[in-house]
């Protein structure tokens, strides 16, 4: 029977927000399910600088998060690690925020090495002992490979720090980037294949197999046997280069070099490169220094011999007479034009004084005459009518300043009420009163009407 729908708006008693309906679910799991004891192995684990630890507990057939907060951390005598076995005892919660439920840890108790862990060290010792770990087996890199092949995936984070490294140290060569999965299920088929392709197609000086770092169950795919033994395998020389500084995987045992993370990869690859160009630079400097001094050296010598050859040459013995006439000549010219300048300077000298002597002479003359012209100024009658004058202009002055029209001129206003009496507040008019406002042009009638 098919389920109908009614469009009615539902009542507002029966509508429960999202929150409420949270909380009531976390009112019944917290309530009725006692959790008890936990075993399951650390995946994802993560540390706050709060002192918290995050992480998920799983098996084989599911996963749950957890939490340690960091009063309960204090008091644990396990330190939690990833890929650990652990038996946990706590309660169930549910946070709110997210809607997710989590296991709260209270007790931590280490149930042994976790099932990868034991996976990891089985094979490690199955091909150590078959002596594909030896350091014999390990090759040299070669100094300066022109042809790079890295096996990784082609979108991840791991890629473009190899390259960035490459181009920022000057690294000349080709790279090409196999692509293959790094992670999850037929990741380490895909490398292995990927090496085995690089082997058949040839011309290739160097072989790099990474990715970003992760977790345990992240890098879990160069941990499998079907990729070491293809590292191990492979004619070309190869460079592991997974995960960070303190990840550790069996690709890394296998391959010729490990590097701690693909960057760190990009500078080995590089180191010789740049050595090389530093020395080749230091060379060409060198010798291009050694010619520049060579040429100089050989064009002084030249010059000199030049120089040699134009002093005994008969051309040059005439050249230096005619120089040694133009030298006599300049030399006669100079004496005669200071022995005229000198005089000249004597002519201006007693020219100068003379006319100091009038020019003194005749200040001392103008002084006098400025002094009884002064005098003769100040005891006339038409200079204090002057003053007198003044003094009145500018009393009229500042009285035309706070006169009512110069007030009105500038924007001002007088208003009267209908006896022409003039008004000073609002409250002194009524409703529907005449009056009248005098402006700077002449008088407006107006009617007050509020």
């Amino acid at each position: 029977m098919p389920l109908e729908l009614s469009a009615a708006e539902p009542s507002r008693e029966k509508v429960r927000s999202v929150t409420e309906l949270t909380r009531d679910i976390k009112a019944v799991l917290e309530s009725s399910i006692r959790v008890g004891w936990v075993r399951g192995e650390v995946s994802g684990l993560r540390s706050q600088s709060s002192g918290h630890f995050y992480f998920a507990l799983k098996d084989a057939g599911a996963v749950i998060s957890a939490v340690l907060f960091r009063g309960d951390a204090a008091r644990q005598r396990v330190a939690l690690r990833e890929g650990q076995q652990v038996v946990v005892q706590g309660e169930l919660s549910v946070y709110e925020a997210r809607g997710n439920y989590q296991l709260i840890v209270r007790v931590v108790v280490e149930d042994g090495i976790g099932k990868l862990q034991r996976e990891f060290e089985a094979l490690k010792l199955k091909l150590a002992a078959e002596g594909l770990f030896s350091p014999e087996r390990k090759r040299a890199l070669p100094t300066l490979p022109y042809t790079i092949g890295f096996i990784t995936s082609p979108t991840g984070a791991a890629v473009q720090d190899f390259i960035r490294i490459l181009v920022r140290r000057g690294w000349r060569g080709r790279l090409v980037v196999l692509p293959a999965k790094v992670q999850g299920e037929g990741a380490s088929v895909e490398v292995a294949a990927m090496i085995q392709l690089a082997a058949s197609l040839g011309g290739f000086d160097l072989l790099v197999v990474g990715r970003g770092g992760g977790s345990l169950e992240d890098l879990w795919a160069f941990n499998e046997e079907v990729l070491v033994r293809a590292v191990a395998a492979s004619p070309i020389p190869t460079v592991s280069a997974v995960g960070h500084e303190i990840d550790f995987t069996l690709c890394d045992f296998a391959a010729d070099v490990r590097a701690e993370t693909p960057s760190a990869a990009a500078e080995l690859i590089s180191s010789h490169f740049v050595a090389a160009l530093r020395s080749l630079e230091t060379s060409v400097k060198g010798l291009l220094g050694g010619i520049a001094v060579r040429l100089a050296r050989d064009s002084q010598r030249l010059e000199h011999a030049r120089s040699r050859l134009r002093l005994l040459s008969p051309s040059a013995r005439v050249e230096r007479g005619y120089m040694r006439l133009d030298d006599l000549s300049q030399r006669l010219h100079l004496v005669l034009e200071r022995k005229l300048q000198d005089e000249g300077h004597q002519v201006r000298d007693l020219r100068g004084r003379l006319l100091l002597a009038a020019d003194k002479d005749l200040q001392r003359r103008q002084q006098r005459f400025m002094r009884s012209a002064t005098h003769f100024r100040a005891l006339r009658p038409e200079r204090r009518v002057e003053g007198a004058s003044q003094h009145l202009l500018s009393l009229w002055k500042r009285l035309q300043a706070v006169s009512p029209g110069s007030v009105l001129q500038r924007g001002f206003a007088i208003v009267r009420d209908g006896s022409g009496s003039p008004v000073t507040t609002a409250s002194q008019l009524g409703r529907c009163e005449n009056a009248s406002v005098q402006l700077s042009d002449g008088v407006v009638d107006v009617q007050v009407r509020r």
